[in-house]
């Protein structure tokens, strides 16, 4: 027997559709309508028709082969056999993460397809791979940041099958997995939610519409509509942890803050099927109570991206200073990120012309991530830029190994491991007209705001730019991309041997810089890490007694007496073996 329910309280009326029959449907006092049907099964179509008006999908809708306008499936979740009943994904505070988009990460861009290239990240040393969103949105090809259906997963992408397999097979090769979940919007292109119930609320809006109602009249059942959500992908289909996009989005003067009882749900989870179960916010708020206790007044997440320390780095490896990244730019700024993981923690921001958030005081490295690329820092230029397009193979070299012998938790954009020649931009589906142009316009009028030319900006509605954003795996064994994938192979290897790398409480850190000479030493226990920025060669203070090159980016590095004499744009780590 399948019991269909659903959350429906603006219809005075509403009916299933069940493989093209209309089926009457009772409502009880919260405002769920029933109906048992006994013979429905995986594989069946259906829909809710509301006060005569429909078919429209669920709001929780399993599946939707034909796209976000169309019926729903239903799916047996149980019919899936697992292998990998013993996994534990690795700690957290072990991670390396490499977060990539499946739909350009093959030529394929299917869960299935991406598999095949599993083997490549177990040996670059990934610990977890993170997904950037797959539930259901507009078209055949997206960002998923503008999803629709949460509980279904993208049709072009492939079947619930295929992502469990996924996961599953991530797992058998030693994989935590992470999904990138959006808690802050609902897309708006197949968005129906509001002819069922008021998802919505008029007292405040986003860049996609109307806020989402976490605290005002109804909102339990909103908030038990993404709790669900949370819990059906860590539960179902075995993911690991979610990344939540952009927190600072989620607006809730509850007294339980919506992200505060979706991590004591999580965690319930966790005891209940046995496995670590991690969240990990975005947030624009340099805001450490995400992470505090909820003892201290926070939410308990686990741990949060870092993107002042993606700012500070860029800048100085780009010299590039236009839109946010004017705050940033000076050593200084990626030597405190070094030590309290915020460079904003209480100071004015000239960018947003006031003060802006808060200390990190008694938090360790490892509930941050730290990265030189994510997808937004390349995405959200006009031209998808990589690292590998604005710098040198030098100065990547640099950044990698700031990222990669951090305190914090490292992650790796797909391809930023060889240093990808293929771009990776803003791209869009979106079948009306009116909405692509919108689109269209509006992201040519940020890409101008922030100094680029119309003529530079890509049409994310062209298929055009969704293709040259995907990887060229033949890429990897070329010159110079498996020069720059040995380097980071090494880095990972580099941090996995030596304890004082895998160390990240940031009051250790020791940091001294030059900013005339721009030169950068990073002190962690015995080990050293000193960059030489500059376009000249340098003499460069280091910690007196003998020391061991563990790596370097470039021959003719001499260490003596305390000082080393570096190559233009180089970095070197060292460890003292007798001081």
């Amino acid at each position: 027997m399948n019991v269909f329910r659903v959350w429906a309280t603006v219809p005075k009326k509403v009916e299933l559709q069940l493989n093209g029959k209309i089926f009457p449907m009772t409502r009880d006092n919260n405002g769920w309508w029933l109906a048992e049907i006994p013979d429905a099964k995986a594989g069946d179509d259906y829909g809710f028709v509301l006060d005569g008006v429909g078919p429209f999908p669920d709001p929780r809708s399993p599946l939707q082969p034909n796209g976000v306008h169309k019926l729903s499936q239903l799916v047996d979740q149980q019919a899936f056999r697992w292998t990998d009943k013993n996994f534990q994904a690795p700690p957290l505070a072990s991670a390396i993460i490499y977060e990539l988009h499946l739909g350009t990460f093959t030529p394929q861009g299917t869960f299935l397809s991406a598999i095949e290239r599993l083997d490549h990240l177990v040996s670059l040393g990934v610990t977890h791979v993170e997904l950037m969103p797959v539930v259901e949105y507009s078209g055949n090809h997206g960002w998923g940041y503008d999803g629709v259906d949460l509980f279904a997963p993208h049709h072009a992408l492939g079947t619930q099958e295929d992502l469990k397999k996924l996961v599953d097979t991530c797992h058998a090769r030693g994989l935590g997995v992470i999904l990138d979940v959006v808690y802050n919007h609902i897309g708006p292109s197949g968005n129906y939610l509001a002819k069922f119930a008021p998802y919505f609320t008029k007292k405040f809006a986003s860049a996609w519409g109307e806020g989402i109602n976490f605290d005002g009249p109804d909102s339990g059942e909103v908030r038990r509509f993404f709790c669900d959500n949370a819990l059906m992908w860590l539960r179902d289909f075995h993911f690991d942890g979610l990344r939540l996009d952009a927190v600072h989005g989620i607006v809730d003067t509850s007294a339980v803050h919506f992200l505060e009882q979706l991590k004591i749900e999580v965690e319930k989870l966790s005891a209940q099927v046995g496995r670590h179960l991690v969240l990990i916010p975005e947030s624009d708020l340099n805001d450490p109570r995400l992470l505090w206790s909820r003892g201290r007044g926070g939410f308990q997440l686990d741990a949060q991206w870092s993107d002042d320390f993606h700012h500070a780095l860029h800048t100085v490896l780009t010299g590039e200073r236009d839109g946010y990244y004017s705050d940033f730019g000076s050593i200084s700024h990626i030597a405190k990120a070094l030590r309290h993981a915020f460079v904003y923690d209480g100071q004015f921001s000239p960018h947003r012309r006031r003060v802006h958030g808060r200390p990190t005081d008694g938090l360790n490295g490892h509930r941050f991530l730290g990265y030189l690329q994510n997808h937004d820092q390349t995405g959200n230029r006009a031209r998808g830029e990589r690292s590998s397009h604005l710098m040198s193979l030098k100065k990547q070299k640099i950044g990698a190994a700031l990222v990669l012998t951090s305190p914090f938790l490292p992650m790796l954009f797909q391809g930023e491991d060889w240093g990808a020649s293929t771009p990776f931009f803003y791209f869009t589906d979106y079948q009306e007209p009116e909405l692509a142009k919108a689109v269209r316009e509006g992201r040519c009028r940020e890409f101008v705001a922030f100094g680029w030319k119309p003529e530079d900006t890509a049409d994310p509605q062209a298929r055009e730019t969704f293709e040259r954003s995907k990887l060229k795996w033949d890429e990897v064994t070329k010159s110079p991309h498996a020069e720059i994938l040995d380097w980071h192979k090494k880095l990972i290897q580099l941090r996995r041997s030596e304890p004082d790398l895998s160390d990240g409480e940031l009051e250790k850190i020791r940091t001294t810089f030059d900013e005339r000479n721009s030169w950068l030493v990073v002190g962690r226990g015995n080990i050293s890490i000193v960059c030489n920025f500059s376009d000249r060669s340098h003499r460069i203070p280091i910690r007196p007694g003998e020391q061991k090159v563990l790596i370097a980016s470039e021959a003719g590095i001499n260490v003596v007496d305390g000082f080393a004499n570096f190559p233009a744009e180089s970095v070197v780590v060292l460890k003292l073996v007798k001081g």
